[in-house]
Parts: structure tokens; sequence; C-alpha cells
């Protein structure tokens, strides 16, 4: 065995078990197989034009050499990024640890209690500092939470009678920069106009509908907002603020003032900087917004013991409930930066988090001082962390970088200087003397920090926070690493069994392409330093793009959307702007397919399209005649089809490319929705088949980990019409020649996460890449082999094959009174996550091996499906207590003194030999979630709930 092949590594079925597996498909080759699979016509004739593959050792010694090539200097810049300490019991036992980073979204409760404590912990934790009465489980950052903040006050504004109609958003001019054009990019298209001014100046006219303000604002002048706010209130315009959640430990919560959302980032609660990402953006609102809140809620509900227990809340994936209708096309998070951030809080407590702010406030004013006694003037009257400096810029930055330092600097007359946790009176000296040494100035040396206070009373934090239990009793490493075991405990995730879920490609994260992440030559880059200090990001950067563009076949790719959903929302927003560019400001209609995700018609509405859908046929595939009928109608308006490749049914339609020319033909572009890319990467390509534009999903295709829920990333990529209007930044320029604006707040979004994908693609090289994909198809159509005669496949291609997943139907099981819920409920007894439920047809389950299963693993899956399909055959309606019904069955239960079920405790939860080997305990039997939308709570008891349960 070639012990430097990565490939051998990544891909789970080894040589010999590929040609046993092969026999099972009935072909004689993976090359038979994928001519049966793919349609000719769209095959690549070449191999990707890629570099030859690096064995682990080589990729290891090559990322750290780049990573050295990144200046990692004290930046002063914040704008809402921030240099912070990531406690080490946090870094080892979350971030570097399997069990969480490798978890999926918990749409599975029961066996995912751990991370939704964390996320509950989280919550809290954001409720508490805000003093608001709900949070989400996390958005992707402050400039996007920003604006799904705007856009949830447009959609609640028609509640008024007075405000219906109202389409004008008052920004105020200290927002930071990222986030204003954040906001701009989503707000032209949805009709609404938005305002930039002097929020001490602003008229509170009736034809506003919200404004958003920053808190303290972006050069750190911390503002009075009560008077601006309870104007607000009196006209019925609602107010959003953009807040630092450090600074909330010692300014009043905005919640005080009668604000209706608060927005940011958790990023300096140990979150590394990364060049941008990924962080945690945090969104808090009323109670009464509930229904409207984007993104993920966690609550509290009960099980079926009236146990409590924790879920995801109120349809948070409501984009497939509403498609078109949906007010946010976020449907996902960034969970493992919350769950971090969330356990930042919980290892330092209210004391530690205070300790802290007072600290970074205690080196601000200590800096002031220092600067007014050289001469310069601070220009911030009252401030959290970031002085205003009036100095000439030029003269100072000259030194500054020579001395490994980087300031903000505003204009050529001032700079402004935002401190961290980790300054300290060497950090503050050494700010000092680039000032000495500037302006030749006499040398002082600060010997210890100032007390001076400069936060009004009237805008200092006077209420508690973090009370809750949890956050007073983990303060010690040895306490804290036990509570992350314990709820990692909880929680089934890669490093225990095959996730096999369809359209969401739960492969292999490898340690190697992981390992740069903890790497502060990669973590400590802030997303604005100047380029020639960012030389090693840059370069993996390109790299990626040029590796995305040779497995495309596009022109270009932007790495900037963070998520699937961001990269729906950049394409099309693309495709709008090159309709503009054209004259053709009329075409607004957007063809989107009956199967296609929910997503997609949530992204085309916030794009500013119309939604037309078309048929698919009784064999999944789009209806081609419906389509060309639509297309001629809507010819003169028509701007874009977007189509999942292969379908959402898992089958690669041959008439892919005949569907791609009647949209041009008719004047709009294609996107392709890139969740099935694990089925064409090196056989096919989105450019072959006649799309424009694709995102990709790193986290899925491109090995990302999904983390439990986030971090995603979804870059586009691009053919050669759209490559100028791909989208910028304002602080550091990115994109085309006549690009959008930014669709994320960091200029490359999480450029950190980007590592991980450089690294997979750079390790299996264009072989390992194609090998990987053949494999998947293989994986697919051997369990789809195994699992004949006990699950039809609702779809297949033209000679029987599936693509990479399979909906197996489960529908008929009605008739003994079990539903596909109960499939899934019941896996969690042999040890497996569910596929994807329901989804995209009702009743069914869609499964995706993906290729870094071994056919141990696929067999163990097949056989609990079979174990299970039997199970079925003996359950009835009319006796609903079965081991089906009752599923989960949780430790508790089957070490109870009594056990009155009409089965025995061995077919609960060892009905297979290979369990008892590798038991998991799912920690809760099945959760009632009715029950948890009628009485949401999103947030830990306080302290005192305990005390009195003590009593």
């Amino acid at each position: 065995m070639n012990t430097n092949s990565f490939q051998l590594r990544h891909i789970g079925p080894r040589t010999s078990e590929q040609e046993t597996m092969l026999k099972t498909v009935g072909v004689d080759s993976l090359d038979q197989l994928i001519y049966e699979t793919i349609p000719d016509d769209i095959r690549l004739k070449e191999d990707l034009n890629l570099p030859e593959a690096l064995s682990e050792y080589e990729y290891l010694n090559h990322i750290n050499q780049l990573g050295n090539k990144n200046k990692v200097f004290k930046s002063y810049i914040g704008l809402g990024y921030h240099e912070a300490i990531l406690p080490s019991v946090i870094q080892r036992n979350i971030l570097e640890n399997p069990g969480w980073y490798t978890a999926y979204t918990p749409y599975q409760a029961e066996i995912a209690q751990g991370r939704l404590e964390a996320l509950l912990n989280y919550q809290t934790m954001v409720c508490d500092l805000t003093g608001m009465e709900l949070a989400n489980a996390s958005l992707l950052d402050e400039g996007t939470a920003a604006a799904e903040a705007m856009a949830l006050l447009f959609d609640v504004r028609e509640r008024s009678k007075k405000k219906n109609g109202a389409n004008k958003f008052f920004v105020s001019e200290e927002i930071l920069p990222q986030t204003l054009s954040v906001l701009q990019t989503r707000a032209i298209p949805i009709g609404i106009e938005l305002v930039v001014g002097d929020h001490t100046k602003f008229d509170f006219a009736d034809d506003y509908y919200g404004a958003i303000l920053q808190y303290p604002a972006k050069h750190g002048q911390v503002y009075d907002y009560s008077d601006f706010v309870a104007t607000a209130n009196s006209k019925d315009i609602k107010v959003a603020v953009a807040a630092d959640i450090l600074s909330l430990a010692v300014l009043k919560a905005p919640g005080e003032f009668g604000v209706d959302v608060v927005v940011g980032t958790t990023q300096r609660f140990g979150i590394p900087l990364g060049y941008g990402g990924p962080h945690a953006g945090f969104f808090a609102t009323k109670e009464a917004y509930k229904r409207s809140i984007p993104g993920r809620i966690i609550g509290v509900t009960k099980d079926a013991s009236d146990q409590r227990a924790l879920r995801m809340a109120l349809q948070t994936r409501e984009q497939h409930i509403k498609r078109e209708r949906a007010t946010s096309n976020i449907c996902t998070a960034q969970v493992l930066l919350a769950v971090m951030a969330g356990m930042y809080a919980v290892y330092h407590g209210k004391e530690g988090i205070q300790f802290i702010a007072n600290k970074v406030h205690s080196a601000a004013t200590t800096l002031t001082t220092a600067l007014e006694r050289l001469g310069f003037k601070q220009k911030n009257t009252s401030y959290f962390d970031t002085i205003l400096v009036e100095v000439e810029a030029d003269k100072l930055k000259t030194v500054a970088e020579a001395n490994e330092i980087n300031f903000n600097y505003v204009d050529k007359n001032h700079v402004s200087i935002s401190l961290n946790e980790t300054v300290g009176l060497k950090e503050i000296n050494a700010i000092v003397d680039c000032f000495e040494q500037a302006f030749n100035i006499q040398d002082i040396t600060i010997t210890e920090f100032t007390n001076t206070d400069v936060i009004p009373a009237n805008i200092k934090r006077n209420t508690s926070f973090l009370d809750n239990e949890v956050f007073n009793s983990y303060h010690s490493e040895t306490d804290m690493m036990r509570y992350i075991k314990k709820l990692e405990r909880k929680d089934l995730a890669l490093n225990h069994s095959m996730i096999s879920l369809g359209s969401c490609t739960m492969k292999l994260n490898a340690a190697s392409e992981m390992l740069p992440l903890s790497n502060p030559q990669w973590g400590n880059i802030h997303p604005f330093v100047p380029l020639n200090q960012a030389e090693g990001y840059q370069t993996v950067l390109k790299n990626l793009e040029q590796q995305l563009n040779v497995v495309t076949g596009f022109a270009a790719t932007s790495l900037q959307p963070n998520s699937g959903a961001q990269g729906e929302f950049a394409g099309l927003m693309v495709i709008r702007a090159y309709h503009l560019a054209n004259g053709d400001s009329h075409r607004n209609i957007c063809l989107i397919p009956s199967s296609a995700h929910g997503t997609n018609p949530a992204s085309a509405v916030m794009a500013g399209m119309k939604v037309v859908v078309t048929k698919t046929d009784e064999k999944g595939n789009i209806d081609v005649e419906d389509l060309r009928e639509k297309a001629e109608l809507h010819k003169d308006n028509l701007a874009a089809l977007m189509v999942t490749y292969p379908s959402t049914h898992g089958v690669f339609e041959k008439a892919i490319q005949e569907i791609t020319q009647i949209i041009h033909d008719n004047g709009g572009q294609v996107y392709m929705d890139g969740a099935n890319m694990n089925a064409q990467v090196g056989l096919t390509n989105p450019a072959t088949i006649g799309a424009d534009v694709c995102h990709l999903n790193l986290h899925k295709t491109f090995a990302i980990p999904h983390g439990g829920g986030g971090p995603g990333v979804g870059p586009i990529c691009v053919a050669p019409q759209l490559v100028p209007f791909l989208p910028t930044n304002p602080v550091i320029a990115t994109g085309g020649d006549n690009p959008i604006t930014a669709i994320s707040a960091a200029p490359w979004g999480s450029a950190l996460a980007c590592l991980i994908s450089y690294g997979y693609i750079t390790m299996l090289g264009a072989e390992g890449l194609t090998n990987s994909t053949k494999v998947a198809i293989l994986n697919a159509n051997y369990m789809k082999e195994r699992l004949q005669g006990h699950f039809n496949t609702l779809y297949t291609g033209e000679m029987g094959r599936a693509a990479h997943e399979m909906i197996l139907d489960c529908r008929d099981f009605k008739q003994n009174g079990i539903e596909v819920v109960d499939i899934a409920k019941r896996l969690m007894d042999y040890g497996f996550h569910a596929p994807t439920v329901s989804f995209p047809v009702a009743g069914t389950i869609m499964v995706e091996p993906t290729e870094s299963e071994s056919i141990t693993e696929l067999d163990r899956f097949c056989d609990a499906l079979i174990s299970i399909r039997k199970e079925i055959e003996v359950a009835t309606k009319e006796n609903p207590n079965n081991v089906l019904k009752n599923a989960p069955h949780t430790q508790e239960m089957l070490t109870s003194d009594t056990w009155d079920l009409p089965y025995s405790r061995k077919e609960a939860a060892f009905p297979l030999d290979y369990i008892a080997e590798n038991k998991f305990w799912p920690s809760v039997r099945r959760v009632d979630d009715a029950y948890g939308d009628r009485n949401l709570i999103c947030s830990c008891n306080p302290i005192e709930d305990y005390m009195e349960s003590e009593v």
C-alpha cells in the first residue's frame, strides 16, 4: 500500500472491496457503472488540469511554509474584528475534536442534546448581554445579521397600519463600512431605500419603517441612544442596534433602550480572527417577532417520559415550508463557533467577562492618557475600547508597520486604535513608542493601568447577566474539560458512525486538512490588514479559486459567500447585475423546478426576482416541455433558471443540455445549485451542462466539516460574461471590474475554513478527486442493490442507476402505522443518524453514503435498515406500542426496575449483534415538537430556579 497516497486514506472501500461491490451492482468495472450513470454527452473528455497530488507530509510542510509568509502583526484595526484569547481547554476539546466538528445540524434532537445545550447556553448569553427576550443560535457574521434585521423589520412593518407601505431604512453613518455594503446588497432588490446619515439629525419621517445604529460607533464613540429610540418608538419606527458583545458587559444593554433587534458578532469571545472568519454572528429580538426570526432557535421541550429535552424550534428551515414567501433564505448557522463563544462565557463566567471588559477599557483609557501627555488629541468623549487620535496618519503608519503594528487609518489626519484582551502594558508601550518615533517625541514609559472610567453613568450597565448555573460552575480547567466531554457524549458525530444524509455529503474531514486551523500564523490575521501582510493567505485563496475554476469549468470564483444560501443569493445577484449592465432591468422571472431546495425560491425573491415553478415528470425529472412553455411565455422577462444537478431526486437528467439551451435561447442565465457536486467532480461539470454560475458547498463536496450546523462556505464560480460582477468589499477591494456590493462582511468570507478545502484538493489531485466521485457513486449504487426488495428506490436514471444518493420510498409503511420519522428514530437504537427525512418527497428518506465509508460500514447501515424493515412488517396500526413507535430507547429505560413493553430489552437496544461492542445511547426519548412550539423557551433557567428546586 502506498502510504504517501492521501486518496487511499480518504476513500473508504479498498480495491478488493470495490470488486466485491461492483459484482453486487452487476457491472464489470467502475467505468461501466459511470457510463450507465452519467449521460455520455456531458462526460469530460480530459482529466482535471491540476498539479500532482501531495502526500499528507508534503502538504503539511507546504501549508506551514505558506503560513510563515503571513506577517502576524499586532492589529488594532477594530471595525468589528479583534484579537481574542481562545482558552486552550476549548481549543483542544472543541475546535480540534471531531466529536464536535464532524456532527450534523441537530435536526435529530435525541442524538444531539450536547450541542443543543451548548447552543442554548449561547442563546442565553446573547439574551443576557443584549437585554432582549429571544436570540437565535447564531448567524453568519455581523454584516449579514444586520441585513437580516433590516429584512425582519421590513416584514413586520405590515402589522402596523401606519407603516404599511413605508420602505425607507435609516442607517447611521457610524455603521461599520462592511455592514453598510451588505445592507446595500440586500436592500435594493426587495425595494428598501437606504438613507445613510447623522443619527442626531434624523427627522423620523413617516416613510421610514426602521433604522440601525452602531454601539459603540465605528471609530469608538459611545452614544446614548435613549432619546433616539424613544422618538422612533413614538413614530412606530423599529430600531436595530449593531453592538459589540464585550462592551455590553460595561455598557447599558440595548434592550433597556427599547430597541427591536440587536445584532453583532461573538468573534471576540475566543474565536480566531482567521482573516475574516468563520465567526458566529448573533441576533436577538423581541418574542413578538419569534415567527419572523431568521435562522435557528434552540428551545426547551419534553420527551416521551416528560423529561426536559432540547430541540430546534419553530420549523426553523422555513424555506421548505414557505419557499418564495420566506423572509430569509438562511438555513444554516455558525454552530461550531457559537458553541466555542458560548463556552468562553461558561468558562469565564460573569466575573471573568467583566474582568476582561474592564481590562480592555482600562487599556484604552491608559493609552489615551499617555498619548495626551505626548500632546496628541483624542477625540472620543466616551468610549469602550477604541480611541480616535488626531495625528498625521502617513507618518505614523510608516513607523507602526516597521514595528509590526496595524492601526485603522481613518483619513490623513486621524487614526483609530481598537484595543483587545491581549493588550497589557507591554503592548501599550509599544503603541506609544510608535508615536514617539514617528514624531521624535521624548520617550515615556507606562508602568501601570489607569483607573479612569470615561463611560457616563446614564449608559453604564447596571443590570446583571450570566447568572444561570451553567455560567457559575465550570471555572477550573478540570471542571470545564469534563463538562465539554459530558455534552460531547450526548452527540452522535462522524467519529462514531456513518451519517448518510442525502444532499448533505457528510464525508471524512481529514486531520491533515484540519491541523492548520490551530496555527496562529493563520488564525491571528485581521481581515483588513494590507495585502502584503497576508501573502500566505493570498496564495492559498488564489490557488483555491483556480482549483475550483478547473473543477467547474468556469472562468472565475468568489470565495466571499460564507454559506450555501449566501452562494445562491450571490449567484442570482451576479445574474441580476449582468442583466442590468445589458439594459435588461425588466428581466426578473426566475424558473425553479418544483423539486428544488427550498432555499432556491427564497433566494430568488431576495434577489428581486419573481418565481415561476416548473413541473417534474413521474420519474422525478424536469418536465422539459413545461419548462419550454414557461421559458417562451416569459422570454421577454426571463432572468434565470435555478437547477440542481444531478437532480434533487438523485438522478443525472439526460436532457440537461437541452434544458440550459432553452433558457439561453430565451435570454436567461442558468444558475446551478452545487449541493450535489460530489457526483460531478472530475466526471462532468457545470460549464459542460450549460450553466453560467454555480455555488459550491465547500462544507459538503470539499471536506469542510459541518460543525454541527456550520461553518459553511458557499463560493460562486462563473462563466466569462459574469466575471465583472463578482462581489467586492468596501475596505479591501475584491471581485470584478463592475462588482456588486458585499455579500458577506469579510473580503474573502470565512477564509480560515478555506484552508481545509485547499488541503483536500491539493492532497487528492486530479486522480483522487475523480476517484472520489466514482466511489461515491459506487457506494450509493451498492447500497441501492443491497436494499433491493426491502426498500424501493423512488427514482433512477435511464439505466436504473442512482447518482451519489437515492430516495427510498417509505410511504407504504403507513398501512402498518409506521411513519418515516419512526424509522429515523429507530435508527438511533442501531447507532446511526437518520438519512434526510421527507425531502424532497414527503414520506421518504434520502441516503447519501459518500466515498469515505468502507464496505463494512455500508453493510452495517444496510443491515440496520433491513432489520428495521422486518420490524415494520410485524407492526400494526391497531397496536402502536411497538419498538418503532417507542424509539429511541435510552439507557435509563433499559436499566429501569420495570419493563412493561411487549418486546425485550435486547430487541429495544441491541437488535443486531454488532451494536453491543460500540453502543451509542440516545440521551433522551422522543422529543415532543408540538409542546416545544407551544411553550417556547430559548434560554436557560436562572440560578434562582435551581436554588428553589433544592429546597
